[in-house]
């Protein structure tokens, strides 16, 4: 049977966009940034998207479009009878792992959403927020409707395949993303005191930035790119050969990075114009954002906008996520799309309901010492996304071999790329001990180590 593919560049762009797109830039880059500092964080983090995080992509892309097959497959193909595959395998693993509570927070936000366009959010005492939210996310009942919700829309497109699918609505819900970005932005730094919060984002202090805040820039910059996931490499393998990948992922890093800052755009003018608290952490969106909103002229309209924002993040992305599992279980054991899409909801959907409910009848559930959702955020983002990334960057090094990874990235000699020595040391020597730096830090080795 023959693969599916894109059917054309700007359905690549949106949709690799997308996946990279998510809540990681419109919900943790502006937290993580207010916790560290501002715009010394900024600097460092682009960097390492730089150095780090634009060659591993590239590396992913190599995978896929070489191997042609899902991430499992791609890895067998252009290294058969080696255990190799493991690395394609821990991509796919940490996708189901990720989603199962990926959905959890993206059931939240679209119950902001319907609250928010409804009237009932803006209503809300600023003082009120916070037991608000905490209602809302310890609730047995809404949470997972919204979550199931999330899930169905996200089967829906990714039964209908790549082209007709993930394509096609990508390039409809990316540029709703940026319109209302944008609007947001501009909205935001024309407040009264906004300047404030631009300074803040854009003035670099570098007597605020710490180790810990260095090394979690590096973290950040590797996941944000959705990279270790299996995303890149199985959209990869849905790329024509005659696409110039440098300039896909360079496109790709790009946009994400730019929606990120604009986040922070749309965040720091207005919660500094307010006086409002800018490392308020993970809560920034759900209880700081709407007490500012609640300040601010027409604060009902543009609070409906800014989780319609976030929720179009985080279906771009529970989009690309299914599609890793889906793509792999697909071609691995010749199950039809539409029958493996609706098994791998449903189960992700009832382990998702266990994440939702860790927050309420089973907060006392313990693992290890962690809830459900803490346990599973754990394993997927601090242990098999590094993980991955280690063994891409070792897997085109040393195996595949740098030579025939620049012979994909210049399809075989027909472009242009300056790069392949400095490609050449960090997927060698870089990018795997950045990575093992981020792994340790994550897992608390490197106390121990330090």
């Amino acid at each position: 049977m023959k693969r599916d593919s894109f059917g054309s560049r700007l359905g690549v762009l949106a949709a690799a966009a997308g996946s990279a797109i998510g809540l990681g830039n419109i919900w943790k880059f502006p937290y993580i940034t207010g916790e560290n500092g501002g715009a010394a964080f900024i600097l460092i983090y682009l960097i390492c998207i730089i150095i780090i995080g634009l060659p591993i992509m590239l590396s992913e892309f190599v995978v896929g479009r070489r191997g042609q097959l899902n991430a499992v497959g791609s890895f067998k193909k252009l290294a058969p009878g080696k255990p190799w595959w493991i690395a394609g395998f821990v991509g796919v693993l940490s996708s189901f792992i990720i989603l199962t509570y990926y959905a959890v927070i993206a059931g939240w936000i679209f119950t902001y959403i319907i609250r928010a366009v409804t009237g009932q959010l803006i209503q809300v005492a600023p003082d009120n927020l916070a037991t608000y939210f905490s209602d809302l996310i310890s609730s047995p009942f809404e949470p997972i409707v919204l979550q199931f919700i999330v899930l169905s829309i996200t089967a829906f497109i990714v039964i209908a395949g790549i082209k007709d699918g993930v394509e096609k609505y990508s390039k409809i819900l990316m540029p709703i993303l940026l319109v209302i970005l944008i609007i947001l932005a501009i909205r935001s730094v024309t407040l009264e005191g906004a300047n404030k919060g631009l300074e803040f984002l854009f003035s670099p202090d570098f007597s605020s930035l710490t180790a810990a805040g260095i090394l979690e820039a590096l973290g950040h910059a590797f996941f944000s790119l959705s990279l270790g996931m299996g995303i890149i490499i199985t959209y990869g393998s849905y790329i024509n050969k005659n696409e110039n990948l440098p300039t896909m992922a360079l496109q790709v890093t790009i946009a994400d990075t730019f929606i990120a800052l604009m986040a922070g755009v749309v965040i720091f003018p207005a919660v500094f114009a307010y006086d409002f608290a800018a490392d308020s952490g993970p809560s920034l969106i759900f209880i700081t954002l709407p007490a500012v909103f609640k300040e601010m002229p027409l604060g009902g309209f543009f609070e409906s906008l800014f989780f319609i924002l976030i929720g179009i993040a985080a279906l771009t992305s529970t989009i690309s996520i299914l599609e890793v599992v889906v793509a792999y279980v697909t071609e691995e054991f010749e199950i039809s799309r539409k029958k493996a899409t609706v098994l791998l909801t449903l189960i992700i959907f009832i382990i998702s309901i266990a994440n939702s409910l860790s927050f309420g009848v089973l907060s006392e559930f313990k693992i290890f010492g962690k809830t459900i959702f803490d346990l599973f955020d754990f394993i997927a983002s601090n242990v098999l996304l590094a993980t991955g990334g280690i063994l891409i960057s070792l897997f085109i090094g040393y195996v595949l071999g740098v030579d025939k990874a620049l012979d994909e990235i210049t399809n075989g000699g027909k472009i242009k790329f300056r790069y392949g020595k400095a490609y050449e040391i960090v997927v060698k020597y870089l990018a795997p001990i950045s990575i093992a730096i981020i792994l340790l830090n994550a897992t608390g080795l490197l106390a121990v180590f330090l």
